[in-house]
C-alpha cells in the first residue's frame, strides 16, 4: 500500500477507501466487508442494521438547528468487480487491493480498484463519523452485490428507510449530475454439445487473443474497443472454412458486465495445412492490429504448439456455435434520440466457454428504452433458436426516468454553480445503476447520482483523479447543509 494516498485531501474519504482496499469484497462474496461496516457504525453509537439480503443500513440524527430538513439517504454498493492481468498472482478472496498515487490519480498494482464505488462508500463514511458538518437526518444504504445482480437493490424492502432523497455516489465524472440509468438484461446461452474422438493426422494448438482493455460494459462500450471473443470467433469461422479446423475447447471472457479482454480456444488442424494455420494467425493479428491501431495497441492473438487433444466437439454442434457467436449483436446498438453522445441500447457478448458436453454463452443487454432492450433480447433469442440453442433471460431491472421537476437536482445545480462558478451537465447514463431499482421500492423518492471522476472501471487499468475527490467531497458537504425542509 502506497503510504501517499494517507495524506491526499480529504483525508477523511480517502483513510475510509484505504480501509476497504484492504479487505477483500468481490460481488458475492461481501460478507468481511458488511461486518467492518456494521462495526463502524455501531462503534460510532449510531443506529445500525443489516437487512435480510445483507444491505446494511446505519442512521445519523440530524445536526442542531437542521431537524426539519428533508431526510437524506446515501447510497452505494459494497462489492468490487474482480478483473486482474493475466500475469497478475492475486487472490481476490483473500488479498487486499494494491492501490497506489499514479501522478493526478490513484490506482491498483494490476488488478482493479475498487473506487467503483468504494469511493461513494468511503464519503458516507465520512459522513457519519464527522462532527464538524451540518446536516439533516442521514440514513446511509450500503447495498450489496451491485456488479453481478442488483440482489442487495432487489432484495431492499419497502418501509426500512425513512428519508425523502436518494443521493447515489456511483457515478463517475466529476461536474455531471445523473438523472436516468439503463436497464438491464442477463442472456444466457446453452448449447448442448456431442463429443468425438479427434481425428487422426491433426496438429493441436492454443490459441490466444490477449492485451485487450476491456473495461465497463455500459460506460466503456462506444469507446470502440475490442471484444476478444467476437475476434477470437472471427478467426474460427475463417479457420473452420480454410483448414477445416476443429475445437477442443473454449475459453472467454469472465464477467457479464466486463468487456471481455482475453479469449482462448484449444483447436486443431490437419497437419498437412498446419503451416498455413499458423501463417493465418499471424495475418490476423496483423488485420486486428491495424483495425484497432488506436484503441488496441496491445492486442496480440498467438499460437503454441500442445499435446494432442483426444477430444473435439462434433462438427455439427461446432458449425453452429462459431457461425451463433460469430453472428451475435455486440457493442452499440443504438444511440439515444433524445440526449446527443448517449448509447441507448447496447450488447456484451460476456463469455463464452465449454463445460463439459455443454458450450455456454453470457450476455448482458442495456437500454434505456424499455422496449428497446425487449426488442434486442427477441433478435438475439431469434439467432440462437436458429443455432438449435437454448437462450434465457433473467435478471432484469429497470431503467431510471429522468424527473425533470427534480427538487434535489435544482438545490444541487444551485451549490454547484456557488461553490465552483458553474453549471454542472445534466446527464443519463448508460449503466445500470441502483436508482431504477430503489426507486422502484420507494416511489416517492427524489434521486440524484453524482461521483468524481474514475476511468475504465472493471478492468485493471481502474483508476480515480485525485483533485476530483477533493471536488466530489466538497460538493457533497455542501449539498448536505443545502437539503430544503420537509
Amino acid at each position: 500500500m502506497n503510504k501517499e494516498i494517507f495524506k491526499l485531501e480529504p483525508q477523511r474519504v480517502w483513510k475510509h477507501f484505504h480501509s476497504l482496499t484492504q479487505i477483500p469484497r468481490p460481488s458475492k462474496s461481501e460478507r468481511a466487508v458488511i461486518d467492518f461496516v456494521v462495526k463502524f457504525g455501531k462503534n460510532l453509537g449510531l443506529e445500525t442494521m443489516v437487512d435480510e439480503v445483507g444491505n446494511v443500513i446505519i442512521r445519523k440524527p440530524a445536526t442542531p438547528g437542521m431537524e426539519n430538513r428533508k431526510g437524506v439517504v446515501l447510497q452505494g454498493h459494497l462489492d468490487m468487480v474482480p478483473q486482474k492481468n493475466s500475469d497478475k498472482v492475486h487472490d481476490f478472496e483473500k488479498d487486499p487491493i494494491e492501490a497506489f498515487v499514479d501522478g493526478e490519480w490513484v490506482t491498483a498494482n494490476g488488478t482493479t480498484l475498487g473506487a467503483d464505488n468504494g469511493i461513494g462508500v468511503a464519503a458516507a463514511m465520512a459522513v457519519l463519523e464527522a462532527n464538524d458538518l451540518q446536516h439533516g437526518p442521514i440514513e446511509a444504504l450500503f447495498t450489496i452485490d451491485e456488479e453481478t445482480g442488483m440482489t442487495g437493490a432487489f432484495g431492499l424492502k419497502p418501509g426500512l428507510l425513512k428519508g425523502d432523497i436518494l443521493i447515489n455516489m456511483d457515478s463517475e465524472d466529476e461536474g455531471e449530475l445523473y438523472v436516468g440509468c439503463a436497464g438491464g438484461l442477463d442472456a444466457n446461452i446453452e448449447f448442448t454439445a456431442k463429443i468425438e474422438q479427434t481425428p487422426s493426422g491433426m496438429v493441436a494448438y492454443k490459441l490466444s487473443i490477449s492485451g485487450l482493455k476491456g473495461g465497463h460494459s455500459g460506460i466503456d462500450i462506444n469507446l470502440g474497443r475490442g471484444n476478444s471473443i467476437k475476434l477470437l470467433f472471427r478467426f474460427l469461422y475463417y479457420a473452420e472454412k480454410e483448414f477445416g479446423l476443429r475445437v477442443a475447447s473454449i475459453d472467454g471472457g469472465s464477467l457479464r458486465n466486463a468487456i471481455p479482454r482475453e479469449a482462448f480456444a484449444e483447436v486443431l488442424v490437419p497437419a498437412s495445412k498446419s503451416n498455413d494455420f499458423e501463417r493465418a494467425v499471424k495475418n490476423y493479428e496483423s488485420i486486428y492490429k491495424a483495425e484497432f491501431a488506436l484503441t488496441e495497441p496491445s492486442l496480440s492473438i498467438t499460437f503454441v504448439k500442445t499435446a494432442n487433444l483426444s477430444k473435439v466437439l462434433d462438427k455439427e454442434t461446432q458449425s453452429r456455435v462459431i457461425r451463433a457467436f460469430f453472428g451475435c449483436p455486440n457493442g452499440v446498438i443504438r444511440l439515444s434520440d433524445s440526449i446527443p453522445g448517449l448509447v441507448e441500447t447496447s450488447n456484451n457478448l460476456a463469455r463464452v466457454y465449454t463445460d463439459g458436453e455443454k458450450v455456454k454463452g453470457q450476455c448482458l443487454l442495456r437500454s434505456s428504452v424499455d422496449s428497446a432492450k425487449d426488442a434486442l433480447a427477441q433478435k438475439m433469442a431469434a439467432i440462437f433458436e436458429l443455432a438449435n440453442a437454448k437462450i434465457q433471460f433473467t435478471g432484469g431491472y429497470p431503467g431510471w426516468k429522468p424527473n425533470p421537476n427534480s427538487a434535489i437536482l435544482k438545490v444541487m445545480q444551485d451549490v454547484y454553480k456557488k461553490k465552483f462558478g458553474k453549471i454542472p451537465e445534466i446527464k443519463a447514463i448508460h449503466a445500470g445503476l441502483e436508482c431504477g431499482l430503489l426507486g422502484g421500492v420507494y416511489p416517492s423518492w427524489d434521486m440524484i447520482s453524482f461521483g468524481p471522476t474514475i476511468r475504465h472501471p472493471h478492468s485493471p487499468d481502474e483508476k480515480v483523479h485525485i483533485e476530483s475527490v477533493q471536488k466530489f467531497w466538497a460538493f457533497l458537504v455542501e449539498t448536505l447543509k443545502n437539503i430544503p425542509e420537509k
